[in-house]
């Protein structure tokens, strides 16, 4: 794999975390549809990490899994709630 390769998805790991700001930013309200956000957050934190270790630099590894980690944890947590929430 060149180094343009490495660089292309090493950005699209970041992408995916800028992605679910801009996408939280949008769902957030009182009436929020809850499991689309969190099937959209699961997604885009489990691709960010697989573009973080398929980039194979280290910064991208590094930034990438913690920032699509931290995505990943808010998913969790957001389904926790909705769990705690339903009767």
């Amino acid at each position: 794999m060149d180094k343009r390769t490495k660089n292309i998805l090493g950005f699209l790991s970041i992408l995916t975390v800028i992605i679910s700001v801009i996408f939280f930013f949008i769902i957030r309200g009182p009436n929020a549809n809850l499991t689309l956000g969190i099937s959209v957050f699961t997604v885009l934190s489990v691709l960010g990490i697989v573009f973080a270790i398929i980039s194979r630099k280290l910064w991208f590894v590094i930034s990438g899994i913690v920032l699509n980690g931290a995505v990943l944890v808010f998913a969790y947590f957001l389904l926790l709630a909705v769990g705690i929430s339903e009767p």
